[in-house]
């Protein structure tokens, strides 16, 4: 239960909600057991006490906690025959009353890569990794790219990176026929980054983008189960980047099962515990077509026409 309250409740790098919540059980649970706490009253047959008190106390009907002592019984067969309080097991029905509905679900990213042009991205913030989702669509324009979503300058130029290395390799990648290659003729393309009130910057979305872009493109989806980091260059090699152990915690938190890394990041995975590498698949990539061999579902199928 502890791991739900994680899962659902408190995605932060510290642990000052989850003790929080866990407070909160522990308050609702003493409410509880309080609320549930058995009286034993007298039977007729047992001998009665001499205590005047006690005979009030029957009389007027009232309740009496007392140790019932069986004959010929021992202490300890005692304790496990007579026990008067419940146990209190704390399930998802009493979570969900006492914490709320839960601020978060692993079926997010399913639940979101629905359509193409959508890629989840792995991103490093003050307060720990993070996914962050990627939306592109197209409309009737002049060919313009428009950003929201809070961006910095870096991200801003990564975004104009990825558009340029798409466009230059549309014919390669299938996403358009030789002789017209140009992929926003006639319509413009908008990037927006979800969670609009949060500042984002850095060039760890390179490869987010291009697979974004490629999916628009191209009609097809992402693999929802794969979130991907890295930066790239204007001629589609993936550099490594920072914020690696943070990164693959945050997938493992939202029930991502596939990370594409960079390949020089690999040497930081040892600073990941054991346990969360068990269940994740990592996949190295060297350049950005490894990284599209592994985002779609059936792998890349313009990988045999693209040329670096």
């Amino acid at each position: 239960m502890v791991k739900l309250v994680i899962q659902r409740y408190t995605r932060e790098a510290g642990v000052r909600n989850l003790e929080r919540n866990l407070a909160a059980l522990a308050r609702a649970a003493a409410v509880r057991v309080a609320e549930q706490e058995q009286a034993v009253p007298l039977s007729k047959d047992m001998h009665r006490l001499a205590s005047p008190l006690l005979d009030n106390r029957l009389a007027e009907g009232a309740e009496v906690e007392m140790e019932v002592i069986p004959m010929n019984e021992t202490s300890h067969e005692i304790s496990n025959t007579f026990n008067l309080a419940s146990p209190l097991v704390v399930d998802e029905p009493l979570l969900e009353k006492v914490l709320g509905p839960p601020r978060f679900d692993d079926r997010e990213a399913t639940e979101r890569v629905v359509s193409p042009g959508i890629s989840v991205g792995l991103v490093w913030t003050a307060f720990g990794g993070e996914v962050q989702f990627v939306e592109a669509t197209t409309m009737s324009g002049k060919g313009e790219l428009h950003l929201t979503g809070q961006l910095g300058d870096v991200i801003k130029e990564s975004a104009q990176i990825a558009l340029t290395w798409v466009r230059s390799r549309a014919t390669d990648l299938k996403l358009a026929d030789a002789d017209d290659t140009n992929l926003l003729k006639g319509r413009d393309v908008h990037i927006h980054f979800p969670a609009g009130a949060v500042p984002k910057d850095g060039p760890s979305a390179g490869v987010t983008l291009v697979t974004t872009l490629v999916s628009l493109f191209s009609q097809k989806r992402v693999r929802a189960d794969t979130a991907m980091t890295g930066e790239m260059t204007l001629r589609g090699l993936v550099l490594p980047v920072g914020g690696i152990k943070d990164k693959i915690l945050a997938a493992h938190r939202y029930g991502i099962k596939r990370v594409i890394l960079p390949e020089r990041n690999l040497k930081d995975l040892v600073e990941v515990p054991a346990a969360v590498l068990g269940s994740l698949e990592i996949l190295p990539a060297k350049q950005m077509e490894d990284v599209l061999e592994q985002a779609f579902e059936g792998g890349c199928p313009w990988r045999q026409h693209s040329k670096l």
